[in-house]
């Protein structure tokens, strides 16, 4: 039964109406105070045009100048080395196609978990199908590396696979932004440098969480997800790493048409303060997603936990009911107040099945997924979970599954 057609949810009195719990803070967490107050800063200060040599174009460049500091202290890179973007997809696209086209005379292959975001998997069969269409008698190909149930890459195979002849570009996300399972990087890099070949690193849903190392020769990082403001994102590339841009218009810089400098320098501002508090989130919100995996499997029945429950991110949570359409209970839960996301972590506006769960073998419908940003309380998270059981169970009756 579609979700539209569910029972009214039964109306709440002012008195008794609770405010809403946003609990879908992965790529789209709230903006830290600190952020407000940068951007407001910025948009006051450094609006100018940075390329302009005039003083409000020197004003805006120095702003510019401070966010690619500070992001490189709290990263471990030069500040030449970090590049602001107007989006995470855009970085990391421009990450994989560029590097990739860098390096065409090593080869044109490269090398993906199953479980990397669309926009990584998009732009790595890209590059081959542009590999293959400008060099004769190519083998290029993309090699998708499998996962266990966890969603942690096959550690073999993704070491066979990058020290492949051929292969250009090596891409493994930091944790899985959907389940939480952290990757073996350490193992992964060491594989990858041994080949001479660099390693991007997908760290879009673990910078501002946690210390995303330094096993990297690309990074690539998601300001929205970490309290920062829409409208940016942060590629890092390693001195030494051969690059090459792939638009026809100013080659000596990453992203043509500029940087937004007010967004920029809120991303850092945010950046540095969330990494101020990382050790105290991260005992907290640790604590908040065991007491959900604990309640949820206790509380609804036929459900799925996945992801790693112990080598995982802080504040990420997956789970998955059977005889529920993701959908409808999505609707349910926000009728009843409460924001959850569902379907793929990067797709999820059309609510497409989990490539993520997919590559795990883990049931791809009926799936919620909580990502915890640094207002969520006990409260929150109690009243979730006394809400969960209903809205389960009123979707599965509406699907006529209730009594299964």
């Amino acid at each position: 039964m579609p979700h539209d057609r569910l029972p009214p949810h039964p109306a709440a009195t002012p008195e008794t109406a609770p405010g809403r719990v946003h609990l879908d803070a992965g790529g789209s967490a709230r903006l830290l105070p600190d952020a407000h107050e940068a951007f407001t800063r910025a948009l006051a200060e450094g609006w100018a045009d940075p390329r302009r040599l005039h003083s409000e174009g020197r004003r805006a460049a120095s702003l510019l100048a401070g966010a690619r500091s500070a992001v490189a202290e709290v990263v471990g890179a030069r500040t030449e080395e970090v590049h602001l973007a107007p989006s995470h997809t855009a970085a990391l696209h421009a990450g994989v196609r560029a590097v990739s086209l860098g390096r065409r005379r090593a080869g044109g292959s490269v090398v993906t978990s199953s479980v990397e975001r669309a926009a990584v998997l998009e732009a790595s069969a890209f590059s081959v199908d542009r590999h293959r269409a400008t060099v004769d008698g190519s083998q290029a190909e993309h090699v998708s590396v499998p996962v266990d149930r966890l969603g942690r890459v096959d550690l073999d195979a993704m070491t066979a696979a990058v020290q492949a002849p051929g292969v250009s570009l090596a891409a493994l996300q930091h944790s899985n932004g959907e389940v939480g399972t952290l990757q073996p990087l350490g193992d992964v890099h060491a594989a990858a440098r041994s080949a001479g070949v660099p390693l991007l690193v997908d760290a879009g849903a673990a910078l501002g969480h946690v210390d995303v190392g330094s096993d990297w020769d690309v990074l690539v990082a998601d300001p929205a997800d970490w309290g920062g403001p829409g409208g940016t994102g942060v590629l890092v590339v390693r001195q030494g790493v051969r690059q090459r841009a792939d638009w026809p218009e100013d080659q000596d810089r990453w992203f043509p048409g500029g940087t937004n400098v007010p967004a920029a320098f809120a991303a850092a501002v945010a950046l540095q303060a969330a990494t101020a508090d990382r050790a105290a989130q991260d005992t907290r919100r640790r604590r908040l997603v065991d007491r959900l995996r604990d309640r949820v499997q206790a509380l609804v029945p036929d459900v799925d936990i996945v992801g790693d429950p112990d080598e995982r991110l802080p504040h990420v949570l997956t789970f998955s009911c059977l005889y529920v359409d993701g959908e409808a209970l999505v609707s349910e839960l926000d009728r009843a107040g409460f924001a959850v996301g569902s379907g793929s972590a990067c797709t999820s506006s059309a609510l497409e099945p989990s490539h993520v769960l997919a590559a795990m073998g883990s049931l791809t419908h009926g799936n919620v997924r909580i990502a915890l940003d640094r207002s969520t309380s006990e409260d929150d998270v109690e009243r979730f979970l006394a809400e969960l059981p209903t809205a389960v169970a009123r979707v599965r009756d509406a699907l006529g599954v209730g009594s299964l």
